[in-house]
């Protein structure tokens, strides 16, 4: 069997403030909460999912809720920057001038990698940058949005990750997961260095994982702010089973397949520390919700379905 991932599945980022997260990411964004659960490993955290109008694969940038937790000390060996990817240069303009009708603070519009983008951080200084991507993948707005269906976000690319070495991670990158070096640009952030592009599947933002090379930054310190993994689309179980027996073929220690419900999941850490799952595009969001009403109600893969009022009573309600 032939194994390439398809792209971008998910990212899933840490918030301590889970009312301001919700109007940020549903409001100010204006994505659609597709799926409001809690951490599988953590039922005291929620776990939310924003994506489009019904949480396609390669769409969902989820939190984790732990609002004991710090903010993040940036450095490096993580994950640094998610791309939002809007349809066209024109769609980046009128996001300019939302942010900053909205208060958001913002760069400026600029050219990198050959496409347009608009860096800016939400209310924890999540780092963030809208990519023009004129025609990649068909759209699925969300009516409920209050932002006009032209202008909403169609999903997550490219993903940003800081090293101080390349090499190692790599060597994983494109051995073991199949993924193309295909290009480098200067660090817009620091341009003596460099950022490479490793490519999965039919390529372009949403199936890009950017590795920026910064040898002299200090490891991260992990917290509110900042990302907890990437995941990366594989098509269906079987799929997901080979890769399994792929990864351990190589020595590489993961997690083993664990059912997310929603999706089939494997986690291992790359040589430089990043969190990588793998997880498949479905069963999806409706194997236990309407399309018409996700993310109206806490939703719980079976297993939990028990200690329902026991984990709703330990979390605070959300709209």
């Amino acid at each position: 069997m032939d194994l390439e991932l398809h792209g971008i599945h998910h990212l899933t980022a840490v918030t301590a403030h889970v009312h301001r997260n919700h109007t940020f990411y549903t409001h100010t964004l204006g994505m659609r909460l597709v799926k409001k659960s809690v951490n599988q490993d953590d039922v005291r955290a929620y776990h939310l999912f924003y994506a489009d109008a019904v949480g396609s694969p390669g769409s969902d940038l989820t939190f984790f809720d732990w609002p004991s937790i710090g903010r993040e000390r940036r450095g490096s060996h993580c994950i640094t920057r998610v791309g939002l990817r809007v349809g066209s240069t024109a769609t980046v303009a009128w996001w300019a001038d939302c942010l900053r009708a909205e208060g958001v603070q913002h760069g400026a519009i600029t050219e990198r990698d050959g496409h347009t983008v608009l860096d800016f951080e939400d209310v924890e200084g999540q780092r963030l940058t809208l990519v023009a991507d004129p025609g990649q993948e068909p759209a699925h707005p969300w009516a409920g949005s209050p932002v006009p269906a032209e202008y909403q976000i169609q999903g997550l690319g490219p993903i940003t990750m800081t090293v101080t070495r390349l090499s190692p991670t790599d060597a994983v990158l494109t051995q073991a997961l199949g993924m193309r070096q295909e290009r480098a640009y200067p660090d817009p952030e620091d341009e003596r260095c460099t950022v490479y592009v490793f490519a999965m599947g039919p390529g372009g933002p949403g199936a890009e994982l950017h590795v920026a090379v910064r040898p002299e930054m200090p490891f991260v310190r992990p917290g509110a702010g900042g990302v907890h993994h990437v995941a990366f689309r594989v098509p269906d179980e079987a799929q997901h089973h080979a890769w399994q027996r792929h990864l351990t073929s190589l020595g590489i220690r993961t997690s083993g397949e664990i059912d997310r419900y929603y999706f089939r999941s494997i986690y291992f850490r790359e040589p430089n520390g990043v969190l990588f799952e793998l997880a498949t595009d479905g069963p999806g969001f409706a194997a236990d919700e309407p399309l018409e009403t996700l993310g109206e109600r806490l939703a719980l893969p079976p297993f939990l379905e028990p200690r329902r009022a026991e984990i709703e009573a330990q979390l605070q309600p959300l709209p």
